[in-house]
């Protein structure tokens, strides 16, 4: 999370939605990064507004914007799966070597996942909360053009971005029927991505 108290604007990090490098790039311009640990750095809306919100609005009398990306369902347990078959995660129990994607998007769609495919949810992290607090600003992570726009004008900076935290590089062969599948059960996390313009 990456906030901009002058600007009004809190920067959520969803997982796989490439935050880590507007982390990086935006930290000298930031007011407060959090990068540790991962469950604060990646503060859903629900942990925000009973956390962080709090602070500035009862501090500060403030009340900041929110900002997220989010990125095509498939696309993000994608990533998550390929991401999980790095070198180092070998023989760990959320590792993904030896796991074919559909076999991931199978057990993702279980109620009760197993570990290698409890990654979240995009729609949950995002939710907005029964007091009205949620997403002011969302963004397609397939569409950093206009994201980059948003921080350049909000934040009057130049960004110069690198590649970090990147999954390793691999082919996503979903089967039409499990695809299928999947759309139907978080038919939520579809409609939200097809929501952002």
């Amino acid at each position: 999370m990456i906030v901009f108290f002058k600007e009004r604007l809190a920067f959520l990090s969803v997982p796989k939605t490439g935050t880590t490098a507007y982390e990086s790039a935006l930290r000298p311009r930031a007011d407060m990064v959090i990068s540790e640990p991962p469950m604060l750095k990646h503060a859903p809306v629900y942990r925000y507004n009973r956390f962080v919100r709090p602070m500035f609005l009862k501090v500060c009398d403030t009340e900041l914007e929110v900002m997220a990306v989010m990125r095509e369902p498939i696309s993000w347990l994608g990533s998550w799966w390929r991401y999980r078959q790095r070198p180092f995660m070998a023989g760990k129990p959320n590792a993904t070597h030896g796991i074919s994607f559909d076999d991931f998007v199978l057990a993702y769609m279980k109620g009760k996942k197993p570990g290698f495919a409890d990654v979240g949810s995009q729609f949950k992290f995002l939710e907005a909360q029964p007091n009205g607090v949620g997403v002011t600003h969302l963004f397609r992570y397939e569409d950093q053009p206009r994201l980059q726009a948003f921080l350049s004008k909000r934040l009057d900076v130049t960004l110069n971005l690198a590649r970090e935290n990147v999954s390793p590089e691999m082919p996503l062969n979903l089967s039409p029927d499990i695809a299928e599948r999947f759309r139907r059960k978080f038919a939520e996390e579809f409609d939200l991505y097809e929501s952002i313009a």
